[in-house]
């Protein structure tokens, strides 16, 4: 039996699943003459999101705020304000706009557990759940003071628009939940690499746990799932990347979301009452960070993804913890070739070299001894960024690169020249110093 308690209205006690709590219609808006309190709910126009208190677990000892699909089966949250602070049942958690038009969540003991500063004073202030599930603080005249938009914990949502590097420095990311049950920090989360600004990391703790994508000055990815249209768009804004994702038709449902395993999916609510993934990362063991070892490589064209070697190497032990070794050794002095590999991953670890052209790219690899491939990408002439190229060279070891068939780009890997082998164009002699 619930008893479902609204703001502005009054229900009558039926035994009903949480699903159907649109039965009795609520608000959108949190103003500071109406606070919010457990059992309450915020509505959005439409009826698809709801913001209220919740507890993942069935001891419902301790509360939450948070943001979730209010007309779907089950309770799928999307956002959480005080995820490391919950609140005692018993203590009865309140969220107000105060008298200093503050947006505040506190207990009845008057311990804040979460509070986001307006810097507007008199009267007002609102806070409302939009249809698109973003909940904002707004001034009187209707200007977003803050949004949740631009502080999202383990889920993105369509239309969201996110800031991930400003000023050379990795400004956001997602965080998954500890456990399932759990929405506190928890050990994975996903972001740019903060050493390039270039890739996108899924991370454990500090370490890295699955690269994702290369990103251009307008990376545009999008695709088609049982009529559902989707776009993500990555674009720089000449002193940083922001990153959006659309969906533009088909599916009502869909979010972006990094479970508490460090999976990253993309899920769309469908036909048979529940969420389909249509990617996910990484898809096996085999996309971990550096899981076939130095030198070795994620081949994801067939139908099971494999370790193997990249041209010129052999594995270097029984399985590929050690990786791939040179059949024939790269020494100085010796003559050398570059071989294109297609559709690779560009390996981690590479220097990024500004405003070069592919020739240009190409002879800084070969002068260098200690250069052992190369990788160029002309980026789009509609980005921000003032340098439109993208020279990555490696010196060293290659670790953490794949072979997937929707990938553009060529590795130009070395290797030493066998004997009586004759190549006109990328042959180069390197006396060294």
């Amino acid at each position: 039996m619930w008893k479902m308690a609204f703001r502005g209205t009054s229900c009558v006690p039926i035994l009903i699943l949480p699903l159907l709590s649109s039965l009795c219609q609520s608000d959108d808006q949190l103003t500071d003459a109406k606070p919010l309190s457990a059992g309450d709910m915020l509505v959005s126009k439409g009826g698809d999101f709801a913001l209220g208190f919740f507890s993942p677990n069935s001891s419902n000892t301790s509360l939450y705020l948070g943001i979730w699909y209010n007309s779907i089966p089950g309770r799928t949250v999307v956002w959480t304000a005080n995820r490391d602070y919950p609140i005692a049942a018993t203590s009865s958690p309140m969220l107000a706009i105060t008298n200093n038009s503050d947006l505040v969540l506190s207990d009845s003991q008057g311990h804040t557990r979460w509070v986001v500063k307006s810097g507007i004073t008199g009267v007002g202030v609102t806070a409302v759940l939009r249809s698109s599930g973003n909940f904002v603080l707004q001034s009187p005249n209707g200007t977003s003071i803050w949004q949740s938009f631009d502080y999202p914990t383990d889920t993105i949502l369509p239309g969201m628009r996110i800031y991930l590097s400003k000023r050379a420095r990795v400004v956001r990311r997602l965080i998954a939940w500890k456990g399932p049950i759990d929405p506190s920090t928890g050990d994975f989360s996903l972001g740019l690499d903060p050493k390039s600004n270039l890739q996108f990391v899924i991370w454990q703790g500090t370490m890295p746990y699955c690269r994702l994508s290369m990103l251009n000055n307008e990376s545009v990815g999008s695709g088609i799932y049982q009529n559902t249209i989707f776009t993500e768009v990555v674009t720089g804004t000449g002193d940083g990347f922001y990153y959006k994702f659309l969906v533009y038709e088909g599916s009502p449902y869909s979010r972006l979301m990094l479970d508490y395993m460090g999976v990253f999916r993309f899920l769309i609510w469908n036909n048979r009452s529940s969420w389909a993934t249509v990617t996910e990362h990484p898809a096996s063991s085999c996309d971990l960070y550096a899981s076939c070892g130095p030198f070795g490589y994620c081949d994801s064209m067939g139908t099971v993804a494999t370790c193997r070697c990249l041209d010129g190497f052999e594995p270097a032990g029984l399985n590929f913890s050690s990786g791939c070794r040179r059949t024939k050794a790269l020494k100085c002095g010796k003559p050398s070739h570059f071989v294109p590999l297609p559709r690779m991953k560009a390996p981690d670890k590479f220097l990024h070299v500004l405003n070069r052209s592919f020739d240009e790219c190409t002879t800084d690899c070969s002068n260098n001894c200690s250069c052992t491939a190369y990788s160029y990408t002309n980026l789009s002439s509609n980005g921000a960024m003032a340098d439109q190229s993208r020279c990555l060279l490696w010196t060293g070891e290659l670790v953490d690169t794949g072979k997937y068939s929707n990938y553009d780009d060529n590795l130009y890997l070395r290797l030493a020249n066998s004997p009586g082998m004759h190549h006109s164009i990328l042959t180069f002699y390197y006396l060294g110093t």
